[in-house]
């Protein structure tokens, strides 16, 4: 059963992304990678984490992005062998950004230690 979830989580995440990627024509939305598929047990509801990549107003491009999920989950009911197709929930995805904050802060305390020891 778990072999099951796992393959229909990858994919959810798989065909949302090739979606958004080739079929989406929401300017607005720009370039989208999609991180994260999580689907509930019983497959009814899946929260889908993307990241934008490029400039622009991170919580815009999600609203736009959301405003086309009927449209996503449309053509993912076309691409998917299942009863069901899940509702879906955008959130953004904030791994990245809180892995760069932490890599500058690392990089501050090094150059900080490495000044310490010069003097």
């Amino acid at each position: 059963m778990a072999n099951r979830n796992e393959r229909i989580h990858a994919l959810i995440q798989k065909n949302v992304s090739e979606i958004i990627q080739f079929e989406l024509k929401n300017s607005t939305v720009g370039f989208v990678s999609v991180t994260e598929a999580i689907v509930n047990k019983d497959n009814s509801f899946a929260k889908i984490y993307v990241s934008f990549l490029g400039k622009g107003d991170k919580q815009k491009r999600l609203e736009a992005l959301n405003r086309c999920k009927g449209f996503i989950r449309s053509e993912l009911a076309k691409r998917l062998d299942i009863y069901k197709v899940p509702e879906i929930a955008f959130v953004i995805d904030e791994t990245f950004d809180n892995a760069k904050k932490l890599e500058d802060s690392l990089a501050r305390e090094k150059e900080h230690i490495e000044n310490k020891k010069k003097i």
